[in-house]
């Protein structure tokens, strides 16, 4: 899969960076090993394009997660299309909470066990916005941002004329955090990207061989968790990106200005 594709348009948001100049000014900093101070500034954005009724289900990633979706289309006419939600975790906290309930003997809310779905976030965007479309969620570990690329690709090959791409993530529970070292230090966040096909010009992600088991990869030496890293290869300049694991491994490459 290495067909090309252009970014049309982008949304990102996490505490102390709630806009796109906020985001770029951050991600041309020569190293970030955390996000920008976040005293005084605000933990959900105001999602104020979803209905208060709904928004009151949401705990905060959600929250997060549809505001860059909702602006993000916010420049398409017809606002419709494939959605690919991605996130490695999603929203665990939830599942640790109903799982934590079991073990009390308490009650389990209806409410968090039916939004600790992995598809959940998309399915509330879907329903908000009376969208019966194709929406997909998928988890592909260290590389999901990398599955959902792939995912909008073949939608795009398939025909579609945009697809979008939402990835969203947050710090695991304390005690499961040693699986996920890399978020250390770095809040709830979201960004997307709606996609259109290009024939030139754009970005290509395809797999690659894989690396040997005594070279360095790119993922231990980043100081971003990988969906940050994906993003800031996305906004910027490089030529190409490299991504290695033991099992995997995936090059994102620029092409044309």
């Amino acid at each position: 899969m290495s067909a090309k594709f252009c970014v049309d348009a982008w949304a990102a948001w996490a505490p102390g960076l709630p806009s796109q100049e906020a985001w770029l000014n951050w991600f041309a900093q020569p190293s970030q090993q955390a996000f920008p101070d976040q005293e005084g500034q605000a933990s959900t954005p105001a999602l104020s394009e979803m209905p208060a009724m709904m928004r009151r289900r949401m705990e905060a990633l959600a929250r997060i997660a549809l505001q860059t979706a909702y602006q993000a289309q916010a420049s398409d006419a017809s606002g419709k299309g494939p959605v690919v939600f991605a996130s490695r975790w999603g929203e665990l906290s939830r599942s640790v909470d109903l799982l934590e309930a079991l073990v009390a003997e308490q009650g389990l809310s209806p409410t968090s066990f039916s939004l600790s779905v992995h598809n959940a976030i998309g399915a509330l965007y879907s329903i908000a916005r009376g969208d019966h479309g194709n929406y997909l969620a998928v988890s592909g570990g260290e590389f999901s941002a990398e599955a959902a690329f792939v995912e909008a690709q073949a939608l795009l090959a398939d025909g579609a004329e945009k697809v979008l791409v939402v990835f969203f993530e947050a710090p695991l529970p304390e005690f499961l955090a040693l699986h996920e070292p890399q978020s250390a230090g770095f809040p709830p966040y979201a960004w997307a990207c709606q996609l259109s096909a290009s024939q030139a010009h754009g970005l290509s992600l395809a797999p690659q061989p894989l690396a040997p088991v005594s070279a360095p990869t790119s993922m231990a030496s980043s100081p971003l968790p990988a969906g940050l890293e994906v993003l800031r290869f996305i906004l910027g300049r490089d030529a190409q990106l490299r991504r290695d694991a033991p099992h995997a491994s995936w090059l994102w490459t620029r092409h044309g200005s």
